[in-house]
């Protein structure tokens, strides 16, 4: 067709207004690459936000180009792709969209729920109509998936120069919406004699996957989610005509939620790093600190990030004034972006990821809580979680421990219940700390005291192995927190670093209410760290309650035929060291059955665990309790291997068993 049309004017790569844009900053990663005499083949954006980086080194290094949103990847399949696209053929219809007679049209998806939001009203209509225009030609196959990427990429960028807003789909501005017409231009692509590879996937999944010699990574630095600020792009790329809701007219973005804008973003970082298997590894992040609101904060410490990298080889820092594009108005005017350069250390590279690979992973997509309470049902989740009804209001964790039953069931609100203060105390302070904060808090602890890091050094570092463990190291220090934390029992975070650095970091208190466990093997490790943020953030994404009270007293609460109750309690089969301060005697084991059954008779759902069997023993009480009541005794699969009260004879089989009354 004749170019006339459109002239010289088509949209460059780099012309999209987004959060972190990294567009000022490729001369200084230039510089870094140059300074170091990095040579490469291949590099990697995997947090590739517009591509433009990834984009930069496409005329010297196959390049490897990652994003979670769709609105992105429709972007790095129109730029990067490989197959032929008929610029002509698109050009006309790019015509035909910027000369619609939107008259003989009527309202589409886009109209109704966008007009004079974002959009005025005639600007909305002719959003939809392009948009349903571009999937039903993909759909009748006149044009490719390439070629419906091009298109995409077109209205995304001429959205980008008349939407009613600052710049993201946060919210849009409550002014007369300028009046500006909607223009699609044709794609300013530059073709590569190098290849591309495009990804649509969480970077942490990818990196175990691929292989570059430059690793480039800029993950979101906030709280701030890019499928809230980009969401509208969102519903134009999926164009799955959801339902929005809110002022914002949003769609649903829980599956496009990054880890990198929580709490628990530091530990991500980490497990990010040691997957990745490059010659150098490049990381953006920059010292917002504590300026701007809560927000604007970052998300990963120094700490974090220089701890990650140092387990992979030497770093170096580099740094340059750099003003981004923000949501709002920070209140530091002397942002400093700073790039990390790690280059790996590839005789370390393969004992690293070994260790990597041992640290406990969520099982089957259940967070572990960070304290090993003796009888912690963890690995018997998938079991009872199961056997749970659905639909519960409110659940009541009765004899919560550790909690691990509380934080991974599903309910409107979550009550865990538990006796040992000491144990609600380090729950709440877990809970109601930011990660970040807490870690440092703990790292300022143990630096104090001397104890060992081998999360940030190895084992080496201090005449150690995994096997042998840190005890002899640690037994020293690990007596003076102990004795400073006994002198008053006020400092919980001195008893979590305890119980991080005890015997199988359980928790045990002696008659007088001393903690008396002596030094374990381990330390603050990668899996502790991964398993107190995880715990800090389910903790804050549900409605959890922790509450110090005796099991006796859940009938105080307003328990309805809409809630469910779960128990744990002491076995009488088995004495643990939970139980030796007060012990669990029959009068306890029949009080608790006289509960259940004035629960059982008001209508209220609940499931008991408890062990029929142990050492040869049955427990008679709570067979002929159950089998009055008709109540449903469901056996477990289950040894608990660490336990001091459970026998390794085999003749010595113990039955772990969920009673329900439902």
């Amino acid at each position: 067709m004749d170019d006339a049309y459109f002239g010289n004017k088509a949209f460059c790569i780099n012309q999209r207004r987004y959060l972190g844009s990294k567009t000022k900053l490729l001369k200084f990663i230039d510089d870094i690459l140059q300074k170091e005499n990095i040579e490469f083949e291949s590099f990697a954006d995997i947090f590739a936000g517009t591509g433009v980086v990834a984009n930069h080194f496409y005329n010297r290094s196959r390049v490897i180009v990652n994003d979670i949103l769709d609105s992105n990847n429709h972007v790095y399949r129109a730029f990067f792709g490989r197959d032929e696209i008929r610029e002509d053929k698109l050009k006309e219809r790019l015509k035909l969209y910027n000369t619609l007679d939107l008259k003989i049209y009527g309202d589409n998806y886009f109209s109704e729920n966008f007009s004079n939001t974002y959009f005025d009203a005639i600007n909305s209509k002719r959003i939809g109509f392009i948009r349903d225009d571009i999937e039903k030609i993909f759909e009748e196959k006149i044009i490719t998936d390439r070629e419906r990427s091009y298109l995409l990429t077109s209205l995304i960028y001429a959205l980008d120069r008349i939407a009613n807003t600052v710049g993201h789909y946060d919210a849009y501005r409550k002014i007369s919406i300028p009046k500006k017409r909607l223009f699609l231009l044709p794609l300013d692509i530059k073709n590569s004699e190098y290849s591309a590879e495009i990804y649509k996937e969480d970077a942490n999944e990818l990196v175990k996957r691929i292989k570059a010699d430059v690793v480039y990574i800029d993950p979101p630095y906030n709280s701030r989610q890019y499928s809230d600020a980009y969401h509208l792009l969102e519903n134009i790329a999926t164009w799955k005509k959801e339902e929005v809701y809110g002022v914002a007219k949003k769609i649903i973005r829980s599956h496009i939620k990054s880890k990198y804008n929580m709490k628990a973003a530091g530990v991500a970082f980490g497990e990010l790093i040691n997957n990745i298997d490059a010659k150098y590894i490049l990381v953006s992040y920059n010292d917002m600190g504590g300026s701007g609101n809560a927000r604007s904060q970052s998300r990963i410490s120094d700490h974090e990030i220089l701890s990650a990298l140092k387990r992979k080889g030497k770093v170096q820092i580099y740094e340059t004034d750099f003003k981004q594009f923000t949501t709002g108005k920070s209140l530091k005017d002397d942002l400093k972006e700073r790039i990390f350069l790690c280059k790996v250390d590839f005789a370390t590279k393969t004992q690293k990821s070994v260790t990597a690979s041992k640290r406990n992973p969520v099982q089957n997509g259940f967070i572990k809580s960070p304290l090993n309470y003796t009888g912690g049902k963890h690995k018997l989740l998938p079991q009872i979680i199961k056997l749970f009804p659905n639909g519960i209001k409110t659940f009541y964790d009765v004899f919560a421990g550790s909690a691990n039953v509380g934080i991974n069931v599903t309910a409107e609100n979550i009550i865990c219940i538990e006796k040992n203060r000491y144990v609600i105390n380090l729950l709440k302070l877990i809970q109601r700390n930011n990660f970040d904060e807490l870690n440092q808090r703990l790292i300022e602890i143990i630096g104090k005291f001397g104890l060992s890091q081998s999360y940030i050094n190895g084992y080496s570092y201090y005449d150690a192995d995994s096997s042998a463990g840190l005890g002899q190291f640690n037994k020293t220090a690990f007596l003076e927190l102990r004795n400073e934390f006994n002198k008053t029992k006020t400092r919980i975070d001195l008893l979590l670093v305890l119980i991080l650095y005890s015997f199988n970091n359980q928790i045990r208190f002696n008659s007088k209410g001393d903690f008396n466990l002596p030094v374990g093997k381990r330390d603050y490790n990668g899996s502790s760290r991964k398993n107190i943020a995880a715990f800090n953030q389910i903790t804050n994404e549900k409605v959890i309650t922790f509450k110090e009270c005796d099991f006796r007293d859940i009938e105080n609460f307003e328990i309805s035929k809409d809630d469910f109750v779960y128990l744990d309690p002491p076995y009488l089969l088995g004495l643990a060291s939970y139980n030796e301060m007060g012990g669990w005697t029959e009068r306890d084991e029949n009080d608790l059955y006289s509960l259940l059954t004035r629960l059982d008779k008001r209508g209220i759902r609940f499931a008991l665990s408890n062990v029929l069997a142990h050492k040869g023993e049955t427990n008679e009480i709570m067979n002929k309790w159950v089998n009055e009541n008709k109540f449903i005794m469901h056996k477990l699969d289950y040894h608990y291997k660490n336990s001091n009260y459970h026998s390794t004879a085999k003749n010595n089989k113990t039955i772990e068993v969920l009673i329900t009354n439902y």
